[in-house]
C-alpha cells in the first residue's frame, strides 16, 4: 500500500525534485501535461523497467564499494520509489551496499562525501528546543525513529555526527526488508561531540567540534528528545543504534517498560543469532540445553544473546540459575567469573564460579565449549588454533564470527571451514563468499539484523504497540528458525536466503501482533485476517497513476 498523494500536488520543477514523487523519465506524456512537466524531461517516456535496467547496468560498472554506495544514495535523493523497487527487486546485491559492510566505510568518509542532507540532527545546542528540530522534518506521520549518537558505530567507534549512515541505512532496511513507508521513517543523530581526534582535526567535519558532553547535560539532551518524539508521535517505535555500552544499557533499561523503545544492538542481534542457534540445532541433532556457549565478548551484543539464550532456555523448563551457566564469556581481562572486583552489572550476572583465566586457547581446552560466539569487534580472535579446537571437542562445532564490519570478524567462512574440515556451523555478521572443501560447496549464513528489526518493527506499527517487550525478540528469532528450509541446511546456510526477507517479515509481524494483543499492548482493532491486515500496510515501490487525479 503506498499513501495517498498530497494535494494539490507540486508541479514542474519542483515535483521533479521531491525524491517522494518523482517518477523522472517514467512520467507518461498524459502526465507531464497535466503537470507542466513537457519540455522538462526528454521527449520518450520510460517505464520503470526502463529505469531499472539502466540504473543496474551503471551501478555495476562501479568497481568500488564506497562508489556504488554513492550512487545508490544519490539515486534515493532523487527517486525515492525507483530507489526502493531497486533494492526489493535485487536485495541480496544491495543489502551489502547499503549497509555492512558498505555503510561502515560511508560513515568513515561520511563528511567527505555529503551530498545532501536526510533526517535529523539534533545537536547540544539545540537544548530547549528539540519539539521544534523534529517538526522541521518534511513528513508528520512518523512511525519509525532509529536514532544514534555515533560514540560506537559498528566496530569501528567514534564517529560524532558521521554516524547518520547508520540510521539512515537502517530505516531504507526497513522499508525494503518490512514495507515500512518511507515517509513514515526518521532518521535522527543526536550530536554532543566526539571523542575521535582525527574528526575534530578534519576541517571537513561536519559535527560538533569538542570532546563529547557526558553526564546530566547528556542524558537530559536524550530525555528531551525521547519525550518530544513520543508527543509528536504518539504511536512511534524508537530503536537505539550504536550507543556506547552504558549508555545502551541504561537508556534501555530508562525507557523500555514506558515507551515503545528497543536496542538493536542487544536485542536485535540477539534474536538473529538465536535462530541461527535453534537452526543450528537441527544440523548438529542436539538441544538447546545440551549446550555450552562460549561468547568471546562481552559487550551489548554478546550479553544481549545471552539474555535471550537464557530467555528460551528458561521457556522450555530450565530454571533460569541452571540456564545462565550454559553461556560463559570473554572480555578484555579474560573470562568472566565471579572472583571479579571489576564486572558491570551486565557481565556480572553471567559471572561464572571459575578460577580467572586470560588464554582464550586454554579456555576453550578446559571449558569445551559446543559452539563459539564471536562479538568481540576484534578481528582474527578466532585463531586456528581455537577453531582445531572447538573441531577436536565436537563433531559439527559451531562457530558464529558476528562482528561487523568485514574487517572486523573474528574469522572468515574460508577459515572456519578449512580449519574444521567442513564441519563447522557457520555464521557471520557480515557477508562472506560461499566456499568448497573437499568438494562440498557451502554458502555462509550471515547473521543479518535485517532479518529481525524489520519485521518486528512491523508488527509493532501495525499494532500500535505501548512497549517492546524481550518476549517479541524471543518470538521473532522461533519464527526466523522455521523460514529455514532442509534446502538452506544441506548448504550450511543457518538463515533464509535474502530474496525471501520480505516475507520473512510478514511472518515475524504477526507474531508481534500476537503477543501485543495477549499482552493488552496493542492500541489498535487488529482485524481478524492478520496476514491481509499486515500485508495491506507494506509499501510498494510502485509509481502512482498521476493522470487519474482529479
Amino acid at each position: 500500500m503506498n499513501p495517498p498523494l498530497p494535494q494539490p500536488l507540486s508541479r514542474g520543477i519542483s515535483l521533479l525534485q521531491n525524491p517522494t514523487l518523482n517518477k523522472g523519465t517514467a512520467f507518461t506524456m498524459e502526465e507531464r501535461d497535466k503537470l507542466g512537466l513537457r519540455g522538462l524531461l526528454p521527449p520518450n517516456p520510460q517505464t520503470q523497467a526502463d529505469q531499472m535496467h539502466r540504473v543496474l547496468g551503471n551501478l555495476r560498472r562501479k568497481s568500488v564499494p564506497l562508489e556504488k554506495y554513492i550512487f545508490l544514495v544519490s539515486l534515493q535523493d532523487r527517486n525515492e520509489t525507483l530507489f526502493y523497487r531497486l533494492l526489493v527487486d535485487n536485495i541480496e546485491e544491495m543489502m551489502p551496499l547499503i549497509y555492512t559492510p558498505t555503510v561502515g566505510l560511508a560513515c568513515q568518509q561520511y563528511a567527505h562525501i555529503f551530498r545532501r542532507p536526510r533526517g535529523i540532527f539534533v545537536s547540544a545546542r539545540d537544548r530547549g528546543c528539540v519539539e521544534q528540530l523534529l517538526r522541521n522534518f518534511p513528513h508528520q506521520d512518523v512511525r519509525v525513529i532509529v536514532v544514534t549518537d555515533g560514540e560506537r558505530i559498528l566496530g569501528l567507534g567514534d564517529l560524532g555526527s558521521c554516524g547518520m549512515g547508520i540510521p539512515v541505512g537502517k530505516l531504507s532496511l526497513y522499508t525494503a526488508c518490512a514495507g515500512i513507508d518511507p515517509t513514515q521513517c526518521m532518521p535522527v543523530t543526536i550530536d554532543v561531540g566526539t571523542e575521535n581526534g582525527a574528526l575534530l582535526d578534519d576541517p571537513l567535519y561536519l559535527g560538533l567540534q569538542h570532546r563529547r558532553i557526558r553526564g546530566e547535560e547528556y542524558d537530559a539532551l536524550v530525555d528531551e528528545f525521547v519525550s518530544a518524539a513520543r508527543k509528536l508521535f504518539p504511536n512511534v517505535l524508537i530503536q537505539f543504534e550504536d550507543f556506547a555500552n552504558p549508555n545502551a544499557f541504561r537508556f534501555l533499561e530508562k525507557y523500555r517498560h514506558e515507551y515503545c523503545v528497543f536496542n538493536d544492538d542487544i536485542q536485535g542481534t540477539a534474536a538473529v543469532a538465536l535462530a541461527g542457534l535453534f537452526s543450528a540445532m537441527r544440523i548438529t541433532g542436539q538441544s538447546m540445553a545440551d549446550q555450552r556457549f562460549l561468547f568471546f565478548g562481552a559487550g551489548e551484543a554478546g550479553t544481549g544473546i545471552g539474555e535471550l539464550v537464557v530467555a528460551a532456555l528458561v521457556a522450555d523448563g530450565m530454571s533460569e540459575a541452571e540456564a545462565r551457566k550454559r553461556c560463559w564469556f570473554i572480555d578484555s581481562k579474560g573470562l568472566v567469573v565471579k572472583s571479579r572486583t571489576d564486572l558491570v552489572h551486565h557481565k556480572r550476572v553471567f559471572a561464572q564460579d571459575h578460577e580467572p583465566m586470560v588464554d582464550n586457547l586454554a579456555i576453550v581446552e578446559k571449558l569445551r565449549p559446543t559452539g563459539i560466539i564471536g562479538v568481540s569487534g576484534q578481528p582474527q580472535t578466532f585463531t586456528r588454533e581455537i577453531l582445531e579446537a572447538v573441531a577436536r571437542i565436537n563433531e559439527r562445532p559451531i562457530v558464529f564470527a558476528l562482528s561487523n564490519p568485514t574487517s572486523k570478524a573474528e574469522c572468515t567462512a574460508e577459515e572456519a571451514y578449512e580449519a574444521t574440515n567442513g564441519r563447522a556451523v557457520f555464521a557471520s555478521g557480515s557477508p562472506f563468499d560461499p566456499v568448497t572443501i573437499n568438494g562440498q560447496r557451502f554458502v555462509p549464513g550471515q547473521g543479518n539484523n535485517a532479518y529481525i528489526f524489520p519485521g518486528v518493527g512491523l508488527g509493532v506499527v501495525a499494532s500500535a504497540s505501548r512497549t517492546v517487550p524481550s518476549e517479541m525478540f524471543l518470538a521473532a528469532a522461533r519464527t526466523l528458525a522455521q523460514k529455514v528450509s532442509e534446502d538452506d541446511l544441506a548448504i550450511g546456510r543457518i538463515f533464509p536466503s535474502l530474496t525471501r526477507i520480505r516475507e520473512v517479515s510478514v511472518e515475524i509481524a504477526k507474531a508481534v501482533i500476537e503477543i501485543a494483543r495477549n499482552r493488552g499492548l496493542a492500541r489498535v482493532e487488529i482485524p481478524e485476517d492478520v496476514d491481509g491486515y499486515v500485508r495491506s500496510l507494506m509499501y510498494e515501490p510502485d509509481y502512482p497513476d498521476y493522470a487519474s487525479l482529479s
